[in-house]
This record gives C-alpha cells, structure tokens and sequence, in this order.
C-alpha cells in the first residue's frame, strides 16, 4: 500500500484549510501555532507538493490543496462516522443516497413503513442531484433518476410511472374539455431535468408544435409541482411523484387517466458487491413491497 501521511497532519491540514488560519486551527486542535505549522510541513514534504499558500492576510489554498481539501473531508467524515458506530454500538446503518424530488415525496412518506419493519436498521438518508461516487463514499445504495448507463452497477427500475399534465383543480376546472393543443396557449412549467420534456408530450398527441415559452422553469420536480400546486401553470410531471398531491385534492391531471407517457426513470443503483449486505437486502425486499414489482433481481 503507498504510504500515506500521518492522520495528526491531515487533521490539521483539514483544520487550518477550513479556518484560513494557523492560530485559529491550532485553537481549535489544542495545539500551538508552530505545532500546526510544523504538521503542514512534513505534509507537503511528504506530497511533494505545496497545498497552501501564506501570506501576512492569512492562508489561502492552491489549486493542489483545494482538490485535496474535498478528497481530506470526505475520508475524515467517514472515518468520524465508523468511529461513532461502533463506540455507540451500531453494526446495522444503511447509507441511502436519492434525488431530491424522489427522496422528499416519495420515500419520506414511507420511511416509518420501512422503520416499523426493520428497528434493527439505522437508515442514513442524504439527498441531492449528484449520483454517489461508490469508489469514494459510504453510500450502500443510491436511487437515481435518468437514463440507466452506469456500467459495473447493478441497476433495478423502481417502477413504471406516468408523466402527465397536472394542474390546480381551478385551473382544470377552467380548462375542462380542452384539446391538448390548446395547452400550448396556458403557462406551462418546464421542469428541465425530465425524462419527457413538453414538447415530446405534444408530439406524442399529435400536436406538431412546440410550446413557444415556460412561465416557469425549474430543476427540481418537486418545484415544479409546488408551483402547479399554487396555481401558477401546468406541470408535466409523474402522477407517481404527484401522489400525496393528486390524494389530497391539491394536483389534478388535466386530462385523467388519458395523455400519459409511461417510462421507467428512476432506478436502484449499487456495485454488486454491496447485495450481500444484510441492511440492503432489507431494503430491496421492502423496496418491491412497496413499489409491487417482485423481479428487480435477484435476492443476492
């Protein structure tokens, strides 16, 4: 294995990158000045690279230390994290990592399912629109959405959803009868990261016409429904994300059960070696109890 620096010296390189300062990252690790300077030393000697440059304003990072700051945090939260499970005795955390739309309206409604089932398992959920870098996180498992090219992952469709046009029940009450080209008249939301865009929906009813402007525009979905949901245009989203909305009244599909696209978007995503683990087994078995899909794979 290549030698790797002390973890005294990237504790502090960590500290003092963060603080900008010597004295105050010293204050911090309850050391002196020349402690920390001396442990910065010996890292870039040890590198063979500067990771900091000084000056009497104070410290500011090179390019070199700021791809090295990203890379040190990261290690140290996770090794702060391992720490912290087995002190407090916990063999059992699942790490899940989704995109945010899919973490906030579908999966977090369902969690107390999931924690009702297993009390054994702490669930660690993270959510944002990067995908999990499996090779440099603890992620166990990671619920994307998109097209599915990511080779040496295993990847299991969650579900077949609906893409279709939704709207307050004023504005559909006001649209009721409506032609789909008549759509192309009313403010549309244009959520930009979609599988199925406007004007694919329209070609798909025959209207050969793009819509000529958004009133809005959005990279989330869930934005995108908040929006339709305050009466602010139509948005062209799944009825399986849309659900709590569509149940409460709140969202109406402008056209019911007719106008849809179905697709598969959203997809669960792990290296192979991970099915083996007892927390994610669980979790892919209550995954298709929940989604009502029983071949996502094999059990593992």
């Amino acid at each position: 294995m290549t030698s790797l620096p002390s973890l005294p010296a990237l504790i502090a390189f960590e500290a003092v990158a963060r603080r900008r300062s010597f004295v105050l990252a010293a204050n911090e690790l309850h050391l002196t000045a020349s402690a920390v300077s001396h442990q910065m030393a010996r890292l870039e000697a040890s590198l063979g690279t500067k990771l900091l440059e000084r000056s009497a304003g104070g410290v500011r990072l090179n390019s070199s230390g700021e791809y090295y700051l990203e890379r040190v945090q990261a290690a140290l939260v996770t090794l702060i994290a391992a720490t912290s499970e087995v002190r407090q005795g916990v063999g059992s955390t699942l790490y899940v990592h989704a995109s945010p739309s899919f973490a906030s309206l579908w999966l977090m409604p369902r969690l107390a399912d999931f924690a009702a089932a297993h009390p054994d398992v702490v669930l660690q959920l993270s959510a944002s629109p990067a995908h999990s870098d499996f090779s440099n996180s603890q992620t166990d498992l990671d619920i994307r959405y998109g097209v599915p090219r990511w080779p040496k992952l295993s990847v299991e469709p969650l579900f077949r959803e609906d893409i279709a046009p939704l709207a307050s029940a004023a504005l559909c009450r006001r649209l009721q009868s409506a032609a789909p080209a008549s759509l192309l008249s009313e403010p549309l939301i244009q959520s930009t990261v979609s599988l199925v865009q406007w004007g694919d929906w329209f070609a798909a009813q025959g209207v050969q016409q793009s819509p000529p402007a958004y009133s809005l525009r959005f990279d989330r979905a869930q934005l995108a429904l908040d929006a339709a949901v305050q009466g602010l245009g139509i948005a062209l989203e799944s009825t399986t994300i849309a659900d709590s909305h569509l149940r409460a009244g709140r969202l109406l599909p402008v056209f019911g059960n007719s106008r849809t696209i179905p697709v598969e978007g959203h997809f669960l995503v792990f290296p192979p070696r991970h099915a083996e683990r007892p927390q994610v087994k669980a979790f892919r078995q209550w995954l298709r109890r929940q989604t009502g899909r029983h071949a996502l794979g094999p059990e593992g």
